[in-house]
C-alpha cells in the first residue's frame, strides 16, 4: 500500500513543480508598464512611486512621447468611436468595463484586438470600434468589433471614461499620475519612451 501511495503522489509532485516553475518564470518577467505618481524629477530621471508601493527610477528617452488623459462623459462614446476598454467577466457571463478610453481619430486602429491585461485579475484589454450602443437606465451596453471578433461590453454610469489629448514633456512633474511604458536596461534600471499622464489630478484608469 505505501508503494501505491508513493506512485500516485509522483505525478502530483511533478505537476506542482511545473506550476511553481511557471509562476517563478512569470514573476521574473520584467514589467512592461508602471502605474504610479511622479515623486520628483531630476533632469531626465523620474522617481515614481508605483500604485503597489514600489519606488521606481525611470530614465526618459530623448524622443519621449507624452499623452494627456482627461475625463469625458459616457455619452461621448458614439457608434463608430474607436475605443479601448479594460473588462472583467460579469456574473451573467458578459463583460463589464473597468474603464473606457476613447481614441482620437489620429489613433484609430491602435492595438486593435483583444488580449489579456494586467490591470486586474482576469482582465482583458480590447481595442475596437463601437458597432452598437444601447442606452439603459444604469449605463450603456456596447457591441464592439475588431478584426478577429466582437464583444459585448457593459459600461456602467460609474465607469471612468477618458480620452487622450496632446501632452508635453513638461507635464512630467512631481505629483502627476502616470502610466509609463518601460523596458529594462542591462544595468537593471528602466527607461521609458511613452508616458500617459492624467490631467487635473486624474489617475489614468487604464
Amino acid at each position: 500500500m505505501p508503494v501505491q501511495r508513493t506512485t500516485f503522489a509522483r505525478p502530483l509532485v511533478a505537476v506542482a513543480m511545473v506550476a511553481l516553475s511557471s509562476l517563478y518564470a512569470l514573476a521574473q518577467q520584467p514589467p512592461t508598464r508602471v502605474r504610479g505618481t511622479i515623486e520628483s524629477v531630476d533632469g531626465d530621471l523620474l522617481a515614481v512611486k508605483s500604485r503597489s508601493g514600489e519606488n521606481v527610477k525611470l530614465h526618459v528617452t530623448p524622443d519621449i512621447r507624452v499623452a494627456g488623459v482627461t475625463r469625458i462623459a459616457l455619452a461621448d462614446i458614439k457608434v463608430g468611436s474607436f475605443i479601448g476598454t479594460t473588462t472583467v467577466p460579469g456574473p451573467d457571463g458578459g463583460q463589464n468595463a473597468v474603464e473606457v478610453h476613447v481614441f482620437p481619430e489620429t489613433m484609430r486602429g491602435t492595438g486593435e484586438g483583444s488580449r489579456p491585461y494586467d490591470l486586474r485579475p482576469n482582465s482583458s484589454m480590447t481595442n475596437a470600434t463601437v458597432a452598437e450602443s444601447v442606452v439603459g437606465n444604469d449605463g450603456h451596453t456596447l457591441l464592439v468589433k475588431y478584426k478577429d471578433g466582437e464583444k459585448k461590453v457593459f459600461v456602467s454610469a460609474d465607469t471612468p471614461v477618458v480620452t487622450y489629448v496632446p501632452g508635453e514633456k513638461s507635464d512630467l512633474k512631481a505629483g502627476a499620475k502616470i502610466i509609463a511604458f518601460i523596458k529594462a536596461l542591462p544595468d537593471g534600471s528602466f527607461e521609458t519612451s511613452r508616458v500617459s499622464v492624467g490631467r487635473d489630478g486624474l489617475t489614468p484608469p487604464m
